[in-house]
């Protein structure tokens, strides 16, 4: 009865607490039996392991997973995990492997193991003859992780390798060769862009893709969904208009100009109108004219980032350089920039050398990226939160996996204050008393002024702590490892995605029994997050593996997020006169209420942005299927010999009828036009997308308008390549090599490089149009 009782109750914590979760019911059907292999497979040698994994691969090849695989499988990822790293896996652990090899999503909390039940799973697939590919959030993890799991692949007979940004060509294609490959996602995908500009097939580094394994898998599929990656080559230098970036400097809030009370747009009103105007010796009513048509883009990217971009917030100015800050994770974007000028734009108002943009080659979103995949799972500490979106755009299921320890965390009630100021003096005063009595403390800040801000106002009063945060990401893991010790006082930005446990007591658990003692860790929020699940990945970073610790956050009803996403905060809420705490249940319903509002606009932002991007991305994948046609058949030679038959009879006996060396001439050449025509497209869309808002003041839908502007111009693009391609060889002057392609005009960007594109905040149909009447109706 009693055992009924527990699986009653456990179906029902199931379904109160973890919507979108997957049964769990017949993985933990499977563990007694997991368990019962380990003294058979304790007996082999280290070769027989090998050998039994060998012919697991025989069994299993293209095969699906049935329920003696997954028992198999994970008995052999255990006993080897437990010899290479004398770690037995928990059955957490092996429950977290068969939810992955299913192609869910694991939610298993930090500290719990994740690491190692993602290399389980992977090593699964490989046995199954599929390569798979471990996504991480950056470069170090990737490294890290194929490393220190590199033994418990080889006790398997599975061979693991890494991409990172220093590989070379012959080092990656190595590294993509292996069952296994680990890389960031970023990584991964400017390898996906530059496969997609070889002219010969012994180029390409990557093999088609089949298994995805995502680690952070919600900052990754969702967070970072609709980054763009780029491939970029060296044909132009964009400059800020530098004379529009001095008028807009002395423009002045609700003066010159105004903004949204979201932060997303900025306008000019008449005064400022006229003062620009007047600055750049214009009339305002040709500002807004024809005549100054290139004028008012440049006022309008110059004021945004003016007035919505802060510094030290949104990027940091670095070594005479704008780094953008990755906001879900606190810290610096690597390789990110803006969009649409805004770069450059920012880059004049901080008065730092414009870097080279060049022409965009091509480009791919995150989200297009791991779609690619025919199988992913992912795993992560918070994926119940954004189920909703792993369903809807990925079509993903959540596996919530038990913590193997009771998680004892005390997470206690936000303590909600009037003003910013009050709120701050009470952290101080928290973070002084908790410090009194040597536990470690770890401050979560929003970004990385209130960080420095927060460290500059402890060290005030003798507080010694150490700041984490964009200024210094390279120091990270070895920082963090450190929060745990005692008497420790870390102060970081967004800690999503920093991939490195804190152990109390700190990395040699020198003081481990104390700091237990004392409590553990305390996790200290100075802000609601605009996610629930970024709190909880703070909240998270304590109370690791059953170990004691706490968290809190504090909060004030003009903070950030309220002020811009519920700022009509109900009347007779009162605060104590001395503190400025508010102990009104009131005040927490409406901090609830901000943070729903927005985690709704963000969805709807990603619902917005792919509604775009997916008729890209269909016409990507069709014109790369015509692409990879060209590169590895005759394509290109029947075409410009049935286009100009005489002229090809000349190529070919000036090549001495090398058939192969004439192939690939005829292949070069198309497959330039091919590429040049796409990077045209993509720059026709990127105009399009920006005039297509208009269109929703004449009552049509943008989406649909983008749509009737896009196809018909795609559809020209191959018919236009073979066309310019033939052009070129009637036209080309022959040489005993052929045709000299630079003299023939194929001359492909001499230098090209990646980055990825921060989404543009300022973006949206509802967003651009209204920002468009506003102002209309404010020049009238």
């Amino acid at each position: 009865m009693a055992a009924l009782i527990s699986r009653v109750g456990k179906r029902l914590r199931r379904i109160i607490q973890r919507p979108g979760s997957v049964e769990l019911t017949r993985y933990e059907a499977l563990l007694p039996a997991v368990e019962k292999l380990e003294p058979e497979l304790e007996k082999l040698s280290d070769e027989e392991l090998t050998e039994r994994a060998g012919k697991l691969r025989e069994t299993l090849k293209d095969t699906a997973f049935g329920d003696n695989h997954l028992i198999e499988v994970c008995a052999l990822g255990r006993e080897a995990a437990r010899r290479a790293l004398g770690e037995r896996a928990f059955d957490v652990q092996i429950l977290g492997t068969m939810g992955l090899l299913s192609k869910h999503v694991v939610q298993m909390e930090t500290g719990e193991g994740k690491t190692l039940a993602g290399a389980l799973a992977a090593a699964g697939y490989a046995l199954r003859g599929k390569r798979a590919h471990v996504v991480t959030v950056n470069d170090y993890l990737a490294r890290r992780d194929a490393e220190w799991m590199g033994p418990v692949y080889a006790l398997l007979g599975v061979s693991v390798g890494w991409v990172e940004p220093s590989h070379s060509q012959a080092e990656r294609k190595e590294a993509y060769a292996k069952d296994v490959t680990y890389g960031a996602v970023a990584e991964i995908g400017f390898d996906v862009l530059r496969d997609r500009l070889v002219t010969n097939v012994d180029d390409l580094v990557q093999p088609p893709p089949e298994v995805a394994i995502v680690d952070e898998a919600d900052s990754v599929l969702v967070d970072e969904a609709r980054v763009p990656l780029v491939m970029a080559g060296s044909i132009d230098h964009t400059d800020a208009d530098e004379e529009v970036a001095k008028v807009v400097r002395r423009l002045r809030l609700n003066l010159h100009y105004e903004t949204d009370s979201e932060g997303r747009n900025a306008w000019l009103t008449d005064a400022g109108a006229s003062v620009v105007a007047k600055s750049l010796g214009l009339e305002v009513d040709d500002l807004y004219g024809e005549t100054a048509s290139d004028r008012l883009p440049a006022v309008n990217v110059a004021l945004h980032a003016h007035a919505l971009l802060t510094r030290d917030v949104d990027y940091l100015v670095r070594d005479g350089k704008v780094q953008l800050i990755n906001a879900a994770r606190g810290r610096v974007a690597e390789l990110q920039r803006w969009p649409d000028g805004l770069q450059a734009a920012v880059e004049a108002k901080e008065q730092v050398t414009a870097t080279d943009r060049g022409e965009i080659l091509d480009s791919i979103t995150v989200q297009a990226l791991l779609a690619r995949y025919p199988e992913v799972a992912g795993m992560t500490g918070t994926a119940v939160a954004v189920a909703e979106q792993l369903r809807e755009f990925y079509e993903l299921e959540v596996a919530v996996i038990p913590p193997n320890t009771p998680n004892v965390r005390e997470d206690q009630e936000d303590r909600v204050f009037a003003s910013p100021s009050q709120k701050l003096r009470a952290i101080e005063e928290e973070i002084r008393t908790v410090h009194e009595t040597g536990r470690p403390i770890l401050v979560g800040t929003q970004d990385v002024a209130e960080s420095e801000e927060l460290a500059e106002k402890l060290a005030k009063v003798d507080l010694e702590c150490v700041v984490l945060n964009a200024r210094n990401d390279a120091e990270e893991a070895s920082i963090i490892a450190e929060a745990g010790k005692k008497g420790a006082v870390t102060v970081s930005t967004q800690m999503a995605g920093r991939g490195t446990d804190i152990r109390l007591g700190g990395t040699d658990g020198a003081t481990r029994e104390e700091v237990v003692e004392l409590g553990g860790l305390h996790v200290i929020g100075t802000a609601r997050y605009p996610s629930s699940r970024l709190d909880g990945q703070l909240r998270g970073r304590s109370g690791r593996q059953g170990d004691p610790g706490s968290a809190i956050f504090f909060a004030s009803l003009n903070d950030e997020l309220v002020l811009s996403n519920a700022p009509d905060v109900p009347e007779g809420i009162t605060d104590d006169e001395e503190t400025g705490e508010i102990t009104d249940n009131a005040a927490l319903r409406q901090l609830n209420h901000a943070q729903r509002v927005a985690e709704g606009v963000d969805l709807e932002i990603h619902r917005n942005t792919w509604r775009y991007t997916r008729l890209i991305e269909r016409q990507r994948r069709d014109l790369l299927t015509h692409r990879d046609k060209v590169l590895r058949e005759a394509y290109a030679a029947e075409k410009l010999e049935k286009a100009h038959p005489e002229k090809f009879a000349e190529l070919k006996e000036k090549l001495g009828d090398d058939q192969e060396k004439l192939e690939q001439l005829c292949r070069e050449v198309l497959l330039f036009h091919v590429d040049q025509l796409w990077s045209d497209h993509l720059a026709y869309l990127t105009d399009v997308r920006e005039s297509i808002h208009l269109r929703a003041l004449a009552r049509e839908t943008p989406l649909d308008e983008f749509h009737r502007a896009a196809i018909p111009e795609f559809h020209k693009i191959i018919a236009e390549a073979d066309s310019r391609a033939a052009k070129t060889l009637e036209e080309a002057e022959l040489t005993d090599d052929g045709i000299d392609l630079g003299d023939a005009g194929v001359r492909r960007a001499n230098t090209t490089w990646t980055y990825l594109v921060h989404d543009n905040p300022f973006d949206s149909d509802f967003e651009q149009t209204i920002k468009k009447v506003r102002s209309m109706i404010k020049r009238k």
